[in-house]
């Protein structure tokens, strides 16, 4: 797991990271390969590298021991050999052990074998001339400049012991479950030795290991029982091989080989890594897309490195195995950041061992927002309520809009869409707030010009592009009572001057005259009610309090004065209540030729223009002048013989002329029944007379 290489993001070149040693990493191996994973991303790409570790002479060869004893006895023959361990060089090829050299004397040669090296006896040996002797025996390697080593040889010449121990196996191998417990027994050694006595007496020892060897295991001198000293790891050390000795009791040696292979057990869980990860995720990627890289790595073998991955929980992604050990998480389904923001996905990995190991690893992924909704109002239209003659700026209603979107995607601004309201800019008349949506009134409206209107409000997000969407908001004008009702009839004081005949004869309840008013306002606000304020007979003229229509309280009667003024005043029903006044003449005669000189009831007019329009006037009314009189005399007898008919109920009205821009409302200003009225002015110098001629009903 350690890292030997670094590679530079910016150039691309793979360096040393820490010193490489070949022959920690491999051993005895001959070839000595790192292997490495390069992985490109935006294509998924992955390199194997393996690295080629070539050796350098660094280590020189070494003996196990720094001096060797060996016994001979002095009746071996010429050429027996004695069997001497080779020396160790840690370095591999042409650099490990390639020669060796032997100090120069009378009696050995060096002979050189397949596992070991032989001292050859060239002269035999006679103990009584030479107990023993010193020999230097030298290691060389093949590297340039050579390296060396040497051990120092002590060969003791003994009295005869012809025989050696002998292995019962020239390689022992065996099986170690990793995790086994200390003190194991792995397996046991077998030597024996056809001599007697002490020199029959076979122990066992390690050969040349490592100390890192000597630490796992342990050997039993005398059984050859080979222990396990501490637990071993597959996936660490999957083989030791040992070198063991046989030694009799006076130094007679052979050698073996034990092979310990380590098998494995499934105690190493599955390994996620996540290798890539576009984190957060735009809402509107397409399903399929590649989002993350998982590498899953079990350090056990065989089955036990089977890993199967999965993603648990119900999300809109999955795992796609692409490349050995490597897997893509991909999108399964279209996001909605509205609905889901973030996922947490939990992603298992179970290996195929008995019982099955399995690891898991959480992955966050967040959902990046896309403007992909529009701004929604509330309502689907609005109605705002104001009275008219409001403040310019009172506020009239709010609209209120929701954008489920992000930050500036979700954020919504108002605005009026252009139109226009009887002809002007609707800006003209109302203004809404880009930030909040209250509506506002720009000007004091008048329901008696504008009773309602509608505008469009729009709310646009700030996404790019921006979304929107329209509503409708109807603005009601209410009616406030600002207009004091107008009289129609009789007509105001100023204009043309008229009187009401009232015959002498008429009973009570007559119908003398009617009170004509109209009001702009509307509702409540334009119900009219009529009252008699101030009258020269009090008791003799009553008016109806919703018709207007004036009529007599009781017969008229002889002691009646012949001129009755009467005052109406028309209020309306509005809070507060609005009024007007008008004046009417009353004159009680059957024609004008009774009346006397109306001084007291008509007006002046200096500079009249009607002096000329009169004298034409005077040619046309001479012509029929007979004929009316005959029509005025013929009334007359009729009166006398049904004077009833002529005046219970029958009086008529001038008919009412509306001015534009006024509402006939119904009952309250206008006459049930059509009445005309003929009416004539006679000549005089600065008086116009008007003369009743005649009325009838239409109906």
């Amino acid at each position: 797991d350690k890292r030997f290489c670094e590679l530079n993001l910016r150039n691309g070149d793979l360096t040393v990271a820490d010193r490489i040693d070949r022959e920690s990493l491999c051993g005895d191996k001959a070839a000595c390969v790192l292997k490495q994973e390069l992985m490109l991303e935006a294509p998924l790409e992955l390199h194997r590298i393996n690295l080629h570790i070539q050796d350098i002479n660094d280590n020189s060869p070494q003996f196990n021991k720094d001096l060797i004893h060996i016994d001979i006895s002095e009746s071996a023959d010429k050429g027996a050999r004695f069997p001497i361990e080779e020396a160790h060089d840690a370095d591999v090829g042409k650099y490990s052990v390639q020669t060796y050299h032997l100090e120069r004397n009378d009696y050995f040669i060096l002979g050189v074998g397949t596992n070991s090296v032989e001292l050859v006896l060239n002269k035999e040996l006679d103990r009584e001339s030479l107990e023993e002797m010193n020999l230097i025996l030298t290691a060389l390697d093949g590297g340039a400049p050579q390296r060396s080593g040497s051990v120092k040889i002590h060969i003791n010449v003994l009295d005869a012991n012809d025989n050696v121990p002998v292995f019962s196996q020239g390689v022992y191998k065996a099986s170690l479950q990793e995790n086994s417990p200390v003190g194991t027994i792995i397996l046991t050694l077998t030597a024996t030795d056809a001599d007697a006595g002490i020199n029959g007496d076979v122990t066992y020892d390690f050969g040349h290991i490592s100390e890192d060897i000597k630490s796992v295991f342990s050997i039993d001198q005398k059984s050859g029982d080979i222990k396990l000293m501490t637990m071993v790891d597959f996936e660490a050390t999957a083989t030791f091989e040992l070198r063991v000795t046989a030694k009799d009791g006076l130094g007679l040696t052979s050698y073996a080989k034990v092979i310990i292979d380590v098998t494995d057990v499934n105690d190493n869980a599955p390994v996620i890594h996540l290798k890539s990860l576009t984190n957060p995720i735009p809402e509107n990627v397409s399903p399929g897309s590649e989002v993350g890289i998982i590498n899953v790595q079990d350090r056990d073998s065989e089955n036990n490195r089977q890993v199967r991955c999965s993603i648990q929980q119900n999300v809109p992604f999955k795992l796609v195995a692409s490349i050995k050990n490597y897997y893509s998480l991909v999108t399964t389904g279209q996001l909605d950041r509205e609905l889901v923001s973030d996922y947490n996905i939990t992603i298992s990995a179970t290996d195929e061992g008995s019982p099955p190991l399995s690891s898991s690893k959480s992955v966050h992924l967040s959902v990046a927002d896309v403007n992909d909704n529009p701004p929604v109002f509330e309502e689907q239209s609005y109605s705002a309520y104001v009275s008219e003659n409001n403040r310019a700026g009172s506020t009239l209603c709010s609209v209120s809009a929701r954008d489920p979107d992000w930050r500036q995607n979700g954020t919504v601004i108002y605005s009026l869409l252009a139109a226009e309201v009887s002809g002007a800019p609707v800006s003209s008349y109302v203004s809404v707030n880009g930030d909040t949506g209250v509506i506002h009134a720009v000007r004091s409206f008048d329901y008696e010009q504008l009773r309602s209107f509608k505008v469009h409000v729009m709310a646009r997000d700030n996404g790019s592009p921006p979304l929107s969407s329209n509503v409708s908001v109807s603005v009601f004008v209410s009616d406030v009572n600002d207009n004091p009702p107008q009289i129609l009839y009789p007509a105001p004081e100023g204009n043309s001057f008229m009187t009401e005949l009232v015959p002498k004869a008429a009973h009570g309840g007559s119908l003398v005259s009617k009170v004509i008013a109209v009001d702009a306002d509307s509702g409540q606000n334009a119900w009219l009610s009529y009252h008699i304020v101030q009258s020269s007979d009090p008791g003799l003229f009553t008016i109806g309090v919703h018709s207007g229509e004036i009529r007599t309280q009781r017969d008229i009667s002889e002691s009646d004065s012949m001129k009755q003024n009467l005052i109406v005043a028309v209020k309306d029903n509005g809070q507060p209540s609005l009024s007007a006044t008008c004046s009417m003449y009353l004159l009680i005669s059957d024609n004008l030729a009774e009346v006397p000189e109306l001084k007291d009831i008509s007006y002046e007019e200096k500079n009249s223009k009607l002096t000329s329009y009169l004298i034409i006037a005077l040619v046309c009314v001479s012509t029929f002048f007979l004929t009316f009189i005959i029509i005025i005399l013929g009334v007359r007898f009729c009166r006398r013989r049904k004077p009833r008919m002529l005046f219970d109920g029958a009086v008529t009205i001038p008919g009412a002329y509306l001015p534009p821009n006024y509402a006939d409302v119904d009952g309250t200003g206008t006459l049930r029944s059509a009445y005309n009225y003929d009416a004539y002015l006679t000549t005089g110098s600065r008086t116009s007379d008007f003369k009743f001629v005649t009325s009838y009903n239409d109906n």
